[in-house]
């Protein structure tokens, strides 16, 4: 005699508390991109650090999967309000990457190629909390998705995590990013809503 009626799948699992407040989660993976999508050749990819001294750090496609890797799996929450759980990651750890490097700077400026950038405090770049990826979901990091390499910066809403990503600049004092002056929050917090400046 079954013990279990036909059609019983168990408990579905509740992820609303994961889900922060006027956010819906979604299985898909909207794109959305404030211009075209450049087409970056991995021969030609460079990734630079560059300090408020002018010190610049590189690094070449080569030299970036000769580093350690990682596969964060993280929650994301785009700013138009759709948040994808459990997304899988491959990429280098910003905290690798700025280890040598020498810095006073409480900011950073980040550059991506065609010309986008963001601003984050660079303390939200350290203690594992972003990373420079270059695979998504046990591929390589589709060109709409960012790649050949985005960052990803898990804990603040999407715009942050720079698709096409070249460098990030050091910087003493804030300087806002292409959203970021045209009214986008300077944080982007999503469990507080931050969206918009104000929030």
């Amino acid at each position: 005699m079954s013990f279990v009626n036909p059609g019983f799948h168990g408990r579905r699992r509740d992820d609303s508390a994961r889900i922060p407040p006027g956010q819906y989660g979604t299985d898909e993976f909207p794109v959305l991109s404030a211009g075209p999508t450049p087409n970056v050749r991995t021969e030609s990819w460079r990734f630079t650090v560059t300090t408020e001294g002018g010190v610049v750090h590189e690094w070449s496609w080569a030299d970036l999967m000769a580093l350690p890797r990682e596969t964060p799996t993280v929650d994301i929450h785009c700013v138009t309000k759709w948040s994808k759980l459990d997304t899988t990651w491959e990429g280098v750890s910003l905290d690798t990457l700025l280890e040598d490097v020498e810095t006073a700077a409480d900011y950073a400026l980040v550059h991506s190629y065609g010309g986008y950038t963001t601003n984050l405090p660079l303390d939200d770049l350290l203690d594992g909390q972003a990373w420079i990826t270059f695979g998504y979901d046990g591929e390589e990091l589709a060109p709409e998705h960012g790649g050949p390499a985005r960052l990803l910066v898990p804990h603040l809403y999407f715009w942050k995590s720079a698709k096409w990503v070249r460098g990030i600049e050091l910087l003493l004092q804030d300087e806002p990013g292409f959203w970021e002056t045209l009214g986008y929050h300077e944080y982007g917090d999503p469990w507080r809503e931050q969206r918009y400046a104000g929030d």
